[in-house]
């Protein structure tokens, strides 16, 4: 999609006419925007040709809100997998709609999108300050989740039925399109809902969203393992460590990692293909250059290597095979037939990640994300997601944060920096 074509309106389900509640000067102008762009030389065609250059909403709150508290009952789900933080936006949500605005019926849907429908029989339960104050020390989501899709007439359904006015959906690109589905339905029965979505994915891959929560989280924890695999290779002859870290379709876990650990001697992610020939004959000349090294792979890495499993999860994703597990049969092979001892040490902490509590930075950027979704769906927003770019709070459109999948550039310069760290060739092929 060119720049000329994004369109970054925000759906609103009416005019806000309620004074806000809440007690603060620092309200946001609609007029208010973040430049998509930050550079001159991008912005100037549109200002040549007389046009605004593409831009986000300012999120923040409004001096008029278009629900009244009073009467407004909310809904939280989480979807897909665990990550670091859900609970602090969870918390965030609650302590935002009881404090900033006075709505005291918040509802807890459990197991995803399955508490939204009535086949799986999982009661909701309220959420309240009381219930919510110490969660965010805790990892996982106590509301639980799930995969995969459900019914959306059922979903809106319960919605309309428990007379639920805001759906607060946290999760990444399935549950956007969960969400999107939901709104659309909602549209279509010309309903006063709002949607609004707060992004989750630990492998940062929503497009138009420069950051999300539990990804620092995530960087941060691989450094123990990387550090592990180091000491481990340094130690033995010829020692090779070796890390799987998280990422299907986009490799930024591994590559900040990376550059955050600079023992790292190879990256491998799913954006950049490389041959088993390439890696092993790279491999071969560092350990004998310089006895040992360490490998950092995205999960995602590598799958054109192995055969398609043909399978699917729950949200219809494929089932990658393990790259992991893969290299580490592929080294040790390769090597023992060339007759040159090597010492393999594997170590995958995926799952000891994705179920930790959030970090500080991660949980008040939780905190913040939370807050500002709230903002948001009290203005009569709806079918948009909170986002983050340059150092902004941002709206987001569901429809166009759910196009495309954010993915590291391989001719681009941050993929360029991660190459001059390890020293790898850009072609391993």
């Amino acid at each position: 999609m060119g720049d000329t074509e994004l369109d970054l309106t925000i759906s609103k389900l009416g005019e806000a006419r309620i004074p806000s509640p809440m007690l603060t000067r620092d309200f946001i102008g609609d007029d208010e925007h973040v430049l998509f762009h930050d550079r001159l030389k991008e912005i100037e065609p549109f200002l040549e040709a007389g046009k605004k250059p593409p831009r986000f909403e300012l999120a923040g709150p409004r001096e008029r809100i278009y629900f009244d508290s009073s009467k407004l009952k909310c809904g939280v789900v989480t979807c897909g997998g665990l990550c670091p933080g859900l609970n602090d936006v969870i918390r965030a949500i609650v302590l935002g709609l009881f404090h900033h605005y006075g709505v005291r019926t918040v509802f807890g849907f459990r197991y995803g999108f399955e508490g939204l429908t009535y086949r799986h029989g999982h009661t909701p339960f309220e959420l309240t300050p009381e219930s919510v104050k110490d969660i965010h020390r805790m990892g996982g989501s106590i509301l639980a989740s799930s995969r995969g899709p459900q019914d959306v007439s059922e979903m809106v359904d319960t919605l309309e039925r428990m007379n639920v006015g805001i759906l607060f959906t946290i999760g990444g690109d399935g549950t956007l399109r969960g969400a999107r589905a939901i709104a659309e339905e909602i549209e279509i029965r010309r309903l006063k809902i709002g949607v609004i979505g707060i992004p989750k994915t630990i492998d940062n891959d929503i497009s138009y969203v420069e950051a999300s929560f539990g990804f620092e989280t995530a960087v941060a924890e691989s450094r123990t393992a990387i550090e592990s695999a180091n000491t481990e290779a340094v130690g033995a002859k010829n020692g090779v460590g070796l890390v799987k870290l998280m990422g299907r379709e986009s490799g930024f876990i591994a590559a900040y990692a990376t550059l955050a650990n600079n023992d790292v001697n190879f990256c491998l992610v799913p954006e950049v293909p490389f041959t088993l020939e390439g890696l092993l004959k790279a491999l071969k000349e560092r350990l004998e250059r310089r006895g040992h090294a360490v490998i950092v792979v995205g999960e995602g890495a590598g799958q054109d290597l192995m055969a398609d499993t043909g399978e699917k999860d729950a949200s219809g994703n494929v089932r990658f095979n393990d790259i992991g597990l893969f290299l580490k049969e592929r080294i040790c092979n390769h090597f023992k037939k060339e007759g040159m001892e090597i010492n393999l040490k594997y170590i995958d902490p995926s799952y000891t990640i994705r179920s930790l509590p959030a970090n500080p930075h991660d949980s008040a950027f939780c905190l913040q994300m939370g807050h500002h979704a709230v903002h948001a769906a009290m203005s009569g927003r709806t079918k948009m997601l909170v986002g983050s770019w340059k150092n902004q709070f941002t709206h987001v459109p569901i429809d166009l944060a759910a196009s495309s999948r954010k993915r590291i550039d391989p001719n681009g310069r941050f993929w360029s920096t991660v190459l001059s760290c390890t020293g790898q060739s850009r072609e391993m092929s």
